[in-house]
Parts: C-alpha cells; structure tokens; sequence
C-alpha cells in the first residue's frame, strides 16, 4: 500500500494524540519523556505488544528479546511500537492452576487494549493459557491484532534418547512407582528434559494453541513450529511487526479473521495434530468473545479427520523435527487437498489459508504422516454424552489404548483430588485393570480452575503387575503432554450436582468412544435421589477475593469456561477523558 493510501485511514490513536488542544498537549507531552520526537504523533499507527514476559513463566523467559523484534518490524514499517506487560499465567510454577487465571488475563489484556492509544496489538504468547487468554481480551475489542508464538524449546535428551517435555514426567514417574527405574534415574532425567528456552516440545497445550492460532489465521504461517532459540523465530517476530502496522491501514480487524470457518479449520487442525482436548475449552472461549457461535458438536467436524503428526505424547517425535518437516502449514495443504479445509478463510497476512499452504513442502513423511498412513485413522476430540455427562465429556482417541474406548468396568472413586492422593497408594485398594477410576470435584468450581488432575496415575500395585492404562473418568482437564484412556470436561461438574456427584464405589459405568456413549448403569430415579440427598447436605465455601468471584461466574467447560460477564465482543470503543 502506497505511502498516500495510508494517510487516509483515520487512527484510533489520533483521538489521544491528533489534537491541538489541552488533551492532546498533555498526552504527547507525558509519552515525550520517553524521547518520542513531535513527527512520531503525526499519523503514524501506534503498535501496542501485549507481553506476557515473566521469569514466573519459564516458557516465556526470553520474550523480552522476542519483542526487540518485533519493535524492529514495526519502526520499519513506519508505526510506533508501545510494549506494556499484562498477566503471565504460566503452567509450570502457578498454583492451583494456570487455568484459574486464564480469565483474569483475558480482563487484564482487554482493559489494556481498549484503555490505551492503539491502532493494533501484537500479542506475544507461548506458555498454555496465555495464547487463549491474549486471543479473548484482543477479540472482545477487535483491533487489528497478530499473534507471535515464543515458540517450544528444543528437544530434551537423555541418555542418548530424545525426550519430550511434559510427557517424559508422566512416564518417567510411572515407571519410577512400578519400581522399573531408580529414584537416582528418574531425578537425573530432571536436568534433560528443559534445555532451551521456549515452551514444551510435545503437542501439549502450548503447541496445540500455537497451532490453533496459525490454523486460526491470527499468525503468520509458519509461526506455530519455529523454534524458540531459531534465528528463525526473531525474523517472523520482526516481520509480524511489519505486518501489523499494514492491518492497520487495512482495517483487517480480529473479526475479519475469526470467523467460523477458522474456527472449523482449527478444530480439523487439532485432529490432524494430535491435539490437546484443552483446546475444546480455549476454542470455545475465544469464539464466545468475536461472537461466533460453536458448539461441542462442532468437535465432530474433527472425526473425519486423521491424526497425521507423529508427535508425543500420541507419537514419537518433537516440535523440532515438526518444523524441520514442514511445520503447520504441510499438514493444512494435506488437509486443503483432501477437502478438510476452508480454504477461503482470510489470515492476518491478507491472504487466503489456502493460498499460504498450497505449496508448502513435506520433507519427512514419518513425521507428517500421508493421508493414507496416518497415525490414527479416525483423529480429533471425541465427544461423550450419556446419563453421566448430559451436557458432554472428551476423550483423545490419539493418547488412548484402542482397546479401551469401548469398555465397561466397576466404579472405584475418589471424591476429590485429596481423596485421590490418599487412597490410590493404599496396597488394599479394591481395584484391578479392569476398573474404571472416577475422579469428582476437579471442574472449574470444584478444584477452582479445573486443574490438569484428569490423567490420574494408577496405582502402584497395578503398575507392578504390568497394567499400562486404565479408563479414568473426571470433570478435569489433562495435560496436553499427557496420555492414556481418560475421559474429561464431564459436564455438568460435580461440585454444581452433575451426575458425577451420584457415581459410588461398585457402580458400573460403560463408554463406548466409538458411538460417543458414556453411560452411568443406575436408574434414573436412583440416580435423583442420591443426587437430591447430596443437595440437602452440601455446604458453600466462601473465600473471597478473585476465588470467589470466579467461583461464582466462570461458565461449565462446554461453555468454554469463560466469565458470564466477559462473554461477547465489547469493541474498542471508549469514553474521551477530559483532564
């Protein structure tokens, strides 16, 4: 676009900066103690980044660096680039769970953007929540807006072997409880598993919503894979930050970009990917906030699709070789030619999806498997309903044992997470392999923010006898770098008196993943009445502050688990301030 051409688009910013008056005097006045010179507030877009950088996040430590270039792009491409920190909820360190403050983010990220002199945001995001959180804040204002990805670190190595980050705990652990490998072995693994800067290496949460956000078409292609510490990642950050002083000019909005078509590509990405089932959650959440209106059933537009990406926690590899491979955008031309893809859908780079991927390269066949040799052939999010989730529960047939997904078993359950920890380890534990493990009170009320406490280990006495996997049944969320056999999201949660709440020990429960059946064997009238005494005796904590705000609000997990309150696209409009 000519120099002329973009004088015309009339800045948001302008209405802070653009005037010869008191207000505008004193708004420039106070942004020139940073050394701004005057020609800077003359019709020049100002860039906000939205910078999640904390060294509480380990997966975002080195964002600060990330930003320098992203500034560099947005100098070059004539706009004013203005960094400000919003909150960082990172996984690893924050208790109970990221997940709690995923909303308290998406706030933080909204307020800031509508609140300030921005033409258009670039949201600098890696760790799990913060990509979903910065995406619903941005939506419900609706700027021109860019998502730039830390991307994951480097593969771990152990011993020789390349290990996945998150998914190596898990298994490392179990192995460790059935007595396989020594405490000295599995502490030695600590120190292998995180060797660069970045997010995880596996498909876990992080690089499930880096590929939600390409696949969505907030980023610029290849954004999703890069690794953190490739020169690589530096020059897209600096080319976002050209790009998005040119959105501006455009006036391609968020809204132009997440429509529901994205939405149906990122839903047929995941099953491609291997995704996480956290996914379901955030997708649902950011498209509450544009405004589009997706449903749990939307998930089934993923069955149909393969799971293609040879990624632990489902497969081998890491995001290393995924890159080396081809990255996201080979598996999106797989998915254009098979007919899997709306291909029409715009991205931020003012191009069609399909016209960035349709002559993207695959250079590893293993890694990105053909359609005709998938991983899994049926891939995706499958979506349970029965007697004991009547609004909905997921599984991942991709980390599951195929022999489980059809299964019917006894009832052994642990009432919460407490429960849980001081049972399972317990020699006279009535279980076998057989047994379907049921957790309660881990949903979004319950263990406040929903916890990734799904993927229950098994206990001790069963690892020592060889069992692997069991059918394990919650109102959790799991780990994106996790695995096995286990049935999440029940909805509704127990702590709001979902049938979960009723489940006893001895009950018989079947799931049938195949025909999306997940079936509690208790009468109807059996069931009212346990869950009507259950009513009578329940007792309401109060705690105060954010915990009891959240508690009160924050919608079940079909519903995205989002604030009532913060659901709906609000736009960038706001109030003058007169001073």
């Amino acid at each position: 676009m000519a120099n002329d051409d973009k004088k015309k688009v009339q800045l948001r910013s302008a209405s802070w900066f653009g005037t010869n008056d008191k207000n505008g005097f004193m708004y420039r006045s106070w942004m020139k103690n940073q050394g701004i010179p005057d020609h800077h507030f003359q019709n020049k877009p100002v860039i906000g980044i939205c910078n999640t950088w904390s060294e509480l996040t380990p997966c975002n430590a080195h964002f600060r660096q990330i930003a320098e270039r992203v500034k560099n792009g947005i100098r070059e491409a004539g706009g004013i680039p203005v960094e400000f920190p919003v909150f960082s909820n990172g996984e690893s360190n924050l208790r109970p769970t990221a997940m709690l403050t995923r909303n308290l983010a998406a706030m933080d990220t909204e307020e800031a953007i509508r609140g300030n002199p921005i033409d258009g945001v670039v949201l600098l995001v890696g760790c799990d929540k913060t990509t979903p959180a910065l995406l619903m804040g941005a939506a419900s204002c609706d700027l021109p807006t860019i998502v730039v990805t830390g991307g994951p670190m480097l593969n771990g190595k152990h011993h020789g072997q390349d290990v996945g980050s998150g998914t190596l705990v898990w298994q490392a652990h179990e192995e460790y409880k059935a007595g396989r490998i020594s405490l000295d072995e599995f502490m030695a693994m600590e120190g292998s598993m995180s060797r660069s800067a970045g997010t995880c290496n596996t498909m876990g949460t992080a690089s499930t919503m880096a590929c939600m956000a390409e696949s969505l078409g907030t980023s610029l292609p290849h954004n999703a894979a890069i690794p953190a510490v490739d020169a690589r990642r530096y020059v897209l950050a600096h080319l976002s930050g050209m790009r998005i002083v040119d959105m501006v000019h455009e006036d391609l909005k968020l809204s132009k970009v997440l429509t529901r078509d994205a939405f149906i590509n990122a839903i047929r990405t995941n099953a491609a990917i291997g995704g996480s089932t956290n996914a379901v959650i955030h997708l649902k959440a950011i498209a509450g906030r544009i405004g589009v209106d997706l449903s749990l059933d939307d998930w089934n537009h993923g069955k149909v699709v393969p799971t293609l990406v040879n990624l632990q926690p489902s497969g081998k590899y890491l995001m290393e070789e995924f890159y080396y491979s081809g990255g996201l955008p080979a598996v999106l031309r797989r998915l254009g030619e098979n007919d899997w893809l709306n291909k029409d859908a715009l991205t931020v780079n003012g191009r069609s999806i399909w016209d960035n991927v349709k002559e993207a390269a695959c250079y590893n066949d293993d890694v990105i498997r053909p359609v005709d040799n998938p991983l899994v052939a049926s891939g995706g999010i499958c979506v349970l309903r029965g007697n004991l989730a009547p609004r909905g529960a997921v599984l991942k047939p991709s980390a599951a044992t195929p022999a489980l997904l059809k299964h019917r078993g006894r009832a052994v359950v642990f009432e919460n997470f407490d429960h849980y920890k001081q049972r399972v380890n317990d020699p006279e534990l009535d279980i076998d392999a057989s047994c379907v493990m049921v957790l309660k009170n881990c949903g979004p009320k319950g263990y406040p923010g929903m916890a990734e406490v799904g993927n229950m280990g098994l206990p001790p006495k069963l690892l020592k006898q060889g069992v692997k996997d069991m059918v394990r049944i919650s109102d959790a969320r799991m780990s994106g770098t996790a695995f096995g056999t286990v049935v999440l999201h029940v909805t509704p949660e127990a702590m709001e008196l979902g049938p979960l709440a009723a489940v006893q020990d001895g009950d018989m429960i079947q799931l049938d993943a195949h025909n999306g059946i997940l079936q509690l064997e208790v009468s109807d009238e059996e069931l009212a009445a346990r869950l009507e005494k259950l009513k009578a005796s329940q007792v309401i904590f109060r705690t105060g502050g954010y915990l009891e705000m959240y508690r009160e609000r924050v919608l079940q997990a079909d519903e995205g688990c989002d604030f009532d309150f913060l659901v709906g696209c609000r736009g960038a409009a706001v109030p003058a301030h007169s001073h």
